[in-house]
C-alpha cells in the first residue's frame, strides 16, 4: 500500500492505518527525541505524544513537505517542549549586542573527525548553543524553521549557530591536534 493511501486512511481515523505509519517511522522519531533529550523513558515519551498529535492534526496535513519531514517537526517541538517543562531554559539573548552574521562562513573539520566525534563534541557545547546546532548541522533545519521552533528570531538563531559552531570547531580542533582527550 502506498504512503498516501495510508495517509488519507489515517485522515479517517483508521487505526490500522495509523499502526503501519507508527511501524514505518517510529524508530526514526526515537533517535531523534533521543538526540534532544538523551534518555530513553523520555524520548519514547516525547515519540508517542508526537504521534498522537499528528494523528489528531492528521487534517492539518497537506502534503508540501514529506510525511516523516512533517512528523520530525512534530517530535522536535515535542522533545523540546519536555526540555522547557524540565526549567532547562534556553537563554535569550539580547539582539541589540547581536548585530548580522555572515551566513558564508566557512564552516570545515579535518577530515579525521568522525561524525561520532562531532556528535559527542555538540553535547559538550554550552545549551544556549547546543540545541541551535544541533538543529541546523544535525537535523537540517534553516534559520526560520530553528528560530519558529525556539522561538527565538532568526537573527538569533543566526548567532547561536555561528557561535556554537566556532566553539565546536575549537573543541574539534584541541582534540584532532592531540591536545584534547
Amino acid at each position: 500500500m502506498q504512503i498516501t493511501e495510508i495517509l488519507e486512511r489515517c485522515k479517517q481515523n483508521d487505526r490500522r492505518a495509523q499502526m503501519q505509519l507508527y511501524n514505518k517511522y517510529s524508530e526514526g522519531m526515537y533517535y531523534v527525541a533521543f538526540r534532544f533529550l538523551k534518555n530513553s523513558f523520555e524520548a519514547e515519551e516525547a515519540m508517542q505524544e508526537g504521534f498522537v498529535k499528528a494523528f489528531t492534526k492528521m487534517h492539518q496535513y497537506n502534503g508540501e513537505v514529506t510525511f516523516g519531514a512533517w512528523l520530525k517537526r512534530i517530535v522536535i517541538n515535542k522533545s523540546i517542549d519536555m526540555l522547557k517543562a524540565k526549567k532547562l531554559e534556553l537563554v535569550a539573548i539580547n539582539e541589540q549586542v547581536l548585530g548580522t552574521v555572515d551566513e558564508y562562513n566557512d564552516w570545515s573539520v579535518d577530515d579525521g573527525i568522525t561524525l561520532d566525534q562531532i556528535k559527542e563534541a555538540i553535547e559538550e557545547l554550552p545549551e544556549r548553543y547546543r540545541y541551535a546546532v544541533m538543529l541546523f548541522l544535525i537535523e537540517g533545519y534553516d534559520h526560520q524553521e530553528i528560530s519558529e521552533i525556539l522561538e527565538i528570531t532568526e537573527v538569533a538563531s543566526r548567532t547561536l549557530v555561528h557561535r556554537g559552531k566556532k566553539k565546536l570547531q575549537e573543541k574539534l580542533k584541541t582534540k584532532y591536534h592531540g591536545t584534547g582527550y
